[in-house]
């Protein structure tokens, strides 16, 4: 195989949260409903997963919830129903969490770790920034929670870790950029398609680019970890400079426009 052959986006749930969480010096009286994004890749091996989504015990006890979200300001809706929202939509395409091959973590905030869990006893890989792995075990947990991490969810020696040092490629067609910025070792993914599937591809910026707004005007995002916020603004430079000459599609990470209908696209 030459790259990727199938692409299918999950949507793990939906969060409210203040426009200024996603674009710096936005009005904090606006409020968006985005999506908790994660990704199935079909790479030669098998399943990737990029990214896990929230833990739903964390939304649904009323005092979790209220410590680890309504508190910073986020409402969470998780999708219909009382099961895990990670093994919802693996079943919704028809696969199960035994049949995921691999995982990649763009980074440890709770919308994107909070299903690392389900891999902690299977030796599934899990791809992640070293420096991103250190920041998460070796800070203090209350200055952890108090940036939207929360250790329990990935604090197990039973996850077999695949940290990366810089850009790395974790699968044919499958590329790791270092991000670093919102978190100290966030990572967006290059995904470049199979010739035999129409080639091209995607650079999915993840948090490095909430929202369309961040690509286009480069917005700097609305939180930071170690740096002024502008130091946000480069990485966004940089994933538009990859995707301009390899000729790819720059995904921003929580665009309630754009994810819903990257979905649908590319479910037909």
């Amino acid at each position: 195989m030459a790259g990727v052959r199938r692409v299918i986006p999950l949507t793990l749930g939906w969060v409210e949260v203040p426009y200024s969480m996603s674009v710096y010096g936005a009005p904090d009286g606006i409020r968006l409903w985005e999506p908790v994004p994660a990704l199935l890749l079909e790479v030669d091996g098998g399943w990737l997963l990029v990214d896990t989504g929230l833990n739903p015990a964390f939304v649904r006890d009323p005092a979790l919830c209220r410590r680890f979200h309504q508190d910073t300001g986020v409402e969470v809706r998780l999708p219909a129903g009382a099961g895990d929202p990670l093994e919802g939509e693996l079943g919704r395409v028809g696969l199960t969490l035994d049949q995921i091959d691999a995982v990649a973590v763009s980074h440890l905030h709770n919308d994107h770790a909070g299903g690392l869990r389900h891999f902690a006893r299977r030796d599934t890989p899990v791809h992640i920034q070293r420096r991103e792995l250190d920041h998460g075990l070796g800070a203090h947990p209350a200055r952890l929670e108090a940036d939207g991490i929360i250790r329990v969810d990935f604090d197990d020696p039973a996850i077999a870790w695949r940290p990366a040092d810089g850009d790395s490629e974790i699968a044919t067609g499958v590329t790791a950029i270092l991000t670093a910025g919102h978190t100290p070792g966030h990572q967006s993914f290059v995904v470049e398609m199979d010739p035999a599937v129409g080639g091209g591809g995607y650079v999915f910026a993840f948090d490095a680019a909430d929202l369309r707004e961040n690509i286009d005007s480069e917005r700097a995002v609305g939180g930071s970890i170690g740096v002024p916020p502008e130091a946000t603004i480069e990485p966004i430079r940089r994933l538009k400079a990859i995707a301009s000459a390899r000729g790819l599609r720059l995904v921003p990470g929580h665009d309630p426009v754009v994810w819903p209908a990257l979905t649908t696209e590319l479910a037909t």
